[in-house]
């Protein structure tokens, strides 16, 4: 059996951790981000609609895939962390756009709050080529 080693993946290309956590980790040709949050990796702030922070979210992480190597093309699964599950249909449109067939698997749920008082932070499991 192969020894597997686990490596950090950063990029200033997407906010910072802002806790003790990697932005991601590699294992093996397998990618595990932490949720990402809609904020402006320059600014730190976040845009004002769901919308916005949800396309800000994806873009937050194709920019933590292109770093390791992958694409949004090789998500395997995304976990979707909504502050209102009324904003589903919104999100879901920006969603859409990010991703082709065959799609991800996918979770969404409903949080009391997210971090910094976000309205969507997006998670995924990719390969890696």
């Amino acid at each position: 059996m192969t020894n597997m080693h686990k490596e950090t993946v950063i990029t200033t290309d997407a906010p910072g951790a802002i806790g003790p956590y990697s932005q991601a980790v590699k294992l093996g040709n397998v990618l595990y981000t932490s949720g990402q949050l809609g904020l402006d990796p320059v600014k730190g702030t976040f845009p004002a609609t769901v919308e916005e922070q949800t396309e800000r979210s994806l873009l937050n992480v194709k920019a933590i895939l292109e770093a390791a190597g992958t694409s949004m093309d090789q998500v395997i699964k995304t976990t979707v962390f909504l502050k209102d599950m009324n904003d589903f249909l919104k999100v879901n449109e920006i969603y859409g756009r990010f991703f082709a067939q065959p799609y991800p698997a996918r979770s969404a749920v409903e949080v009391a709050c997210l971090p910094k008082d976000g309205l969507v932070e997006i998670e995924v499991i990719a390969y890696i080529p």
